[in-house]
């Protein structure tokens, strides 16, 4: 049994057991469980179910296992050739671990 679940403005294939990096979460504390109510589409063994847009009383109960993640470090960097401009920036993501307890539908 699977769902997907949209979680800040991202879509995740939800498995119960599965650990998922969603983007980060405020007011998430460790240990704390959260419920996602955008429950797109559930699999039960075949038999498929899809929203429209989502699926009523269906939610996905999960627990945060680490609150803050940082991603890989992004170097961005703009350079125009002969006109002796160069811009180096960089960039790491947030994100915030989750562990899938329950597929409630």
């Amino acid at each position: 049994m699977y769902a997907i679940v949209e979680i800040n403005g991202q879509q995740f294939k939800a498995e119960e057991g599965k650990k998922l990096f969603v983007n980060h979460i405020k007011d998430a504390e460790e240990g704390k469980t959260v419920e996602f109510d955008k429950v797109l589409l559930i699999d039960k063994e075949g038999a498929v179910t899809v929203g429209a847009p989502t699926v009523s009383g269906a939610k996905v109960v999960a627990e945060v296992v680490t609150p803050l993640v940082k991603g890989d470090k992004i170097v961005v960097f703009k350079m125009k050739r002969r006109k002796d401009y160069r811009k180096k920036n960089g960039h790491r993501a947030q994100f915030t671990q989750v562990e899938i307890k329950t597929i409630n539908a």
